[in-house]
């Protein structure tokens, strides 16, 4: 009898659930190597002051490549400022800002990896999931080698595996 009413539970919770928020959360290699000087801050009313997303410093024509592979759903400047929004396969959306160049259109495809742009000095990484905006930061994770067995025969070693992004703890 428990079991019953504890499955038609669930099933009556997933009806109600969007898919996309079920999914695993994604783990994306940093867009940009440089260092975070401004962390996200949740603003207390959509109109009131905090920050929307991650700060970096980055140097000089810093390339900026896609976190995940999406339609570039906006490109252009605001207030002089240069701006790029990819919307991802689960709906969310990836702003990268201060760009100081980009070739990207609404409209475009990018796949994970690929350059979005350069930024030179700062730059901005935001996301957006529905119309809330949301710390980005425990989606990006650090790149960690893979093990690999070395020959001690003599023989030539195999290049190493490319190291994967790791994610929380």
């Amino acid at each position: 009898m428990i079991r019953r009413v504890c499955t038609a539970l669930v099933v009556s919770f997933s009806l109600f659930v969007p898919q996309h928020a079920v999914a695993t959360a994604p783990c994306w290699v940093p867009p940009v190597t440089g260092r975070v000087v401004d962390e996200f801050r949740q603003p207390p009313c959509p109109f009131c002051a905090g920050n929307r997303g991650l700060e970096y410093r980055v140097p000089a024509n810093a390339r900026v490549s896609a976190v995940a592979s999406g339609v570039v759903t906006w490109a252009g400047e605001v207030a002089g400022t240069r701006y790029v929004v990819v919307r991802h396969g689960n709906g969310w959306r990836v702003t990268y800002g201060r760009l100081s160049a980009t070739s990207l259109q609404p409209g475009d495809r990018v796949v994970r990896g690929t350059v979005v742009g350069t930024a030179s000095g700062e730059f901005y990484f935001g996301l957006r999931v529905g119309t809330t905006y949301r710390d980005p930061a425990p989606y990006l994770g650090r790149l960690v080698g893979r093990p690999r067995l070395v020959p001690v025969d003599g023989s030539l070693a195999r290049l190493a595996p490319a190291p994967l992004p790791r994610c929380g703890g």
